[in-house]
C-alpha cells in the first residue's frame, strides 16, 4: 500500500510539472520578446599621479606624492602589480626610493536596453484604459496590462483601449527603452628603482699637499749710530783752561792778602 501511493505522488508532481511546464511554453511562444543593446560614443578620461615609495610594512604601503603629502595604501591585494624597470613587481618587492606612477583610464559608455514584445489574439474581454484579456491561438486566455498611451493594430488601423470590443483579433507591440551607463575603469602602475649609490674610490694611494706653515725670523735692525762730527781735543783744551784760570784765581786772592 504504502508503494502504491508513492507511486501515486510521484506521479501526481510529474503530472503538474509537465503542466506548468506546457503552460510556460505556450505563453511563450505567444509572447515574443526581443532585446536589443546600442551603445554611444564612450567617454575616455586619464588621470596619472606620481611618488615615492617612503615605507612598505607588509600590504600597507606610504607614497609621498608628487605634491608633497603622504598617502597611505592600506592592504593592498597580492595581485596588484607595478612594471618597475620592465620587471613586474607585487607589493612585497617595493623598495623605499622606488619612483611610480599610476595611470587611472575610466571610459564611461551610454548605453540603451530596448525591449519588444509583441503579441497576437482576439479580444476576449476589455476593461479599458487597464486590462484586456487575449484569446490567444491556442485557446488560452491570457490578461494583459495595458501600458499608457498602448495602440492596437486592428485590421491595419491603430486604435486605443477604448476602440477594442469583443471578438476583435488585434496585435500590440510593446517598446520598453531603459538608459544605462557602463563604466570600466582600468589601473596601471609603473615605475623605477632609485639610482646605484656612487661606487667607492679605487684603492690607491693617494698623495695629499699638506701646507707648512715656516715661521720666519725678522731680523732686527741696530740701532743707528751718529756720525762723528767732533774729536776730544776741544773738551781737552777746556779743561785746561779751567784749571789755568783756577790757579790765577787762587793766586791773586793770595796777593790781596
Amino acid at each position: 500500500m504504502n508503494s502504491r501511493a508513492g507511486r501515486t505522488r510521484t506521479w501526481l508532481v510529474l503530472l503538474v510539472g509537465a503542466v506548468c511546464l506546457a503552460f510556460t511554453l505556450s505563453l511563450s511562444a505567444q509572447v515574443q520578446t526581443k532585446t536589443t543593446t546600442t551603445s554611444d560614443t564612450p567617454e575616455v578620461q586619464t588621470q596619472v599621479e606620481s611618488g615615492e615609495v617612503v615605507t612598505v610594512s607588509g600590504n600597507d604601503l606610504v607614497v609621498k606624492m608628487a605634491d608633497g603629502s603622504i598617502r597611505h595604501f592600506a592592504n593592498v591585494p597580492e595581485s596588484a602589480r607595478a612594471t618597475v624597470d620592465g620587471k613586474q613587481l607585487g607589493i612585497h618587492d617595493l623598495k623605499p626610493g622606488m619612483k611610480l606612477q599610476r595611470t587611472i583610464t575610466t571610459t564611461t559608455t551610454p548605453k540603451t536596453i530596448t525591449t519588444v514584445q509583441s503579441v497576437t489574439g482576439t479580444v476576449w474581454f476589455v476593461s479599458p484604459p487597464n486590462s484586456v484579456i487575449l484569446t490567444l491561438v491556442d485557446g488560452k486566455n491570457q490578461q494583459f496590462k495595458i501600458p499608457k498611451n498602448q495602440k492596437f493594430n486592428v485590421d491595419g488601423q491603430m486604435v486605443d483601449a477604448w476602440g477594442l470590443k469583443k471578438g476583435m483579433k488585434v496585435s500590440a507591440t510593446k517598446v520598453v527603452e531603459v538608459p544605462e551607463t557602463v563604466v570600466a575603469e582600468q589601473r596601471r602602475v609603473t615605475g623605477s628603482s632609485p639610482p646605484p649609490p656612487p661606487p667607492p674610490p679605487p684603492d690607491v694611494p693617494v698623495l695629499v699637499v699638506e701646507e707648512v706653515v715656516v715661521p720666519v725670523e725678522v731680523a732686527q735692525a741696530a740701532p743707528a749710530e751718529l756720525p762723528k762730527t767732533a774729536s776730544s781735543l776741544p773738551l781737552i783744551g777746556v779743561l785746561g783752561f779751567l784749571s789755568l784760570a783756577s790757579s790765577l784765581g787762587l793766586r791773586t786772592a793770595r796777593k790781596s792778602r
